[in-house]
């Protein structure tokens, strides 16, 4: 039996409750990338430059896509988070240290991810769409003023949290602390962001707009995904 502390031959693992967590997780992914493709897809403004050119295309969204995607990242990403606990149950029988990291990032993950990050960013867009309507001289200044007071906190806390969750999933892969293959590590969230964020450099289009502003989801799209691909490995493996 491999334990903590002693890892042997296998380790006996609920892969049915793992699967399930993984395929509402992937489930949770595409729906929140509906909502970020809701947020991004659109086309911005070439003669704007710095933030400006970034916020342009939000101008045109409706209120209804702005809610929904609210909505649906309000309730998809604390699933995703809930669902990292599969990752969570392969690790935890043969590392309690990567374990524990990996839970303490995941907690955070759910805890600002939704309400702490993505609501707020799309209340940012609204505040910033309006105030364009009525003093577009000033709705800059005060669309960042709005992000450095009441997002940015929530950005800083995300990204300590989904720092620590990374470096313990990435390291509990790499090193066979877990029964898929060790290369497995590559179905992570930031290889999966990685690959996305490359499209910023493809131009100027709704397509790309879209898509880049799903990097999250995609990442764990990706990450979802690819373990429930791997999963059939991952048993002869342990065995």
């Amino acid at each position: 039996m491999r334990t903590y502390n002693n890892i042997g031959i296998g380790t006996d693992l609920d892969w049915g409750r793992i699967r399930k967590l993984f395929l509402i997780g992937l489930f949770a992914g595409i729906m929140v990338l509906i909502g970020d493709l809701l947020l991004g897809w659109g086309v911005m403004d070439e003669n704007l430059s710095g933030m400006e050119y970034t916020l342009s295309s939000y101008l045109t969204l409706s209120d209804t896509r702005i809610f929904i995607s609210a909505i649906l990242g309000f309730i998809g990403i604390p699933l995703e988070g809930l669902c990292y606990f599969g990752v969570y149950r392969l690790i935890a029988p043969y590392s309690q240290k990567y374990a524990h990291m990996f839970r303490s990032g995941v907690l955070g993950y759910i805890a600002f991810g939704g309400c702490g990050v993505h609501v707020p960013c799309l209340a940012a867009v609204f505040v910033y769409k309006y105030l364009h309507e009525l003093a577009p001289e000033r709705a800059l200044d005060l669309c960042v003023k709005y992000g450095l007071y009441f997002l940015l906190p929530g950005i800083i806390a995300l990204l300590i949290f989904f720092i620590i969750q990374s470096i313990a999933q990435i390291s509990a892969f790499a090193k066979g602390f877990t029964p898929y293959p060790k290369w497995c590590w590559i179905f992570s969230l930031p290889v999966g962001m990685g690959f996305t964020f490359l499209l910023n450099f493809a131009g100027n289009s709704a397509f790309v707009n879209g898509i880049t502003a799903g990097w999250i989801s995609i990442g764990n799209i990706w990450m979802f995904g690819g373990l429930l691909a791997m999963m059939k490995k991952a048993q002869i493996h342990q065995d």
